[in-house]
């Protein structure tokens, strides 16, 4: 899933939560005409089918919202953790010449290597993800306040040029962000 899916579902399951508390709230402050404050919220059959399902009710309604907030946990926990960044090794066969394998992790480095290495680019993060011979590359860079800008768009093309003749591959997805450094530690 995307970052941008991620930020969807977060964004529609917030929603939710919100207007749902947003309607409790009304109802119980009587913001809704026709329904008292007092009044319950449910009709009486449902009322009557909870009390006859006494403890097995409320026990059911327990494991319910475990069940909810361990698929939540699981889900921050997904989005925490990033995902699907490669943590193993690329390998590329060129013909009956045998195959390179270089590691993931040494590749992002020499890519933020290169990337810092004009003095415009303070800081860069590079997260290589999805499958070895189409890999998506995701870009932060962090660029010093006051910098010109001229002339940094051909240093990241080049940048990438050499990773992508470096690991024998070209990136399936290129997502690059430059965002201004504060100065800020």
């Amino acid at each position: 899933m995307s970052n941008a899916a991620h930020r969807v579902l977060w964004t529609v399951l917030a929603l939710a939560l919100v207007a749902a508390g947003g309607v409790g709230l009304a109802l119980n402050l009587g913001g809704f005409p026709g329904v008292e404050p007092d009044a319950p919220l449910v009709g009486a059959g449902l009322r009557r089918a909870w009390r006859l399902a006494a403890p097995w009710g409320a026990l059911a309604v327990v494991v319910a919202g475990l069940l909810a907030a361990l698929g939540g946990l699981w889900l921050i926990g997904r989005e925490l953790r990033g995902g699907g960044s490669l943590r193993g090794v690329l390998t590329h066969r060129s013909g009956r010449r045998g195959r390179t394998r270089l590691p993931a992790a040494v590749l992002v480095r020499a890519l933020e290597r290169d990337l810092t290495g004009d003095p415009r680019v303070r800081r860069a993060r590079v997260v290589l993800t999805g499958e070895p011979p189409r890999p998506d590359l995701w870009i932060r860079m962090d660029i010093a306040a006051g910098a010109r800008t001229a002339g940094l768009r051909d240093h990241v093309a080049t940048a990438i040029r050499r990773y992508g003749d470096t690991a024998g591959c070209r990136p399936a997805h290129l997502d690059v962000t430059a965002r201004i450094d504060s100065g800020r530690a």
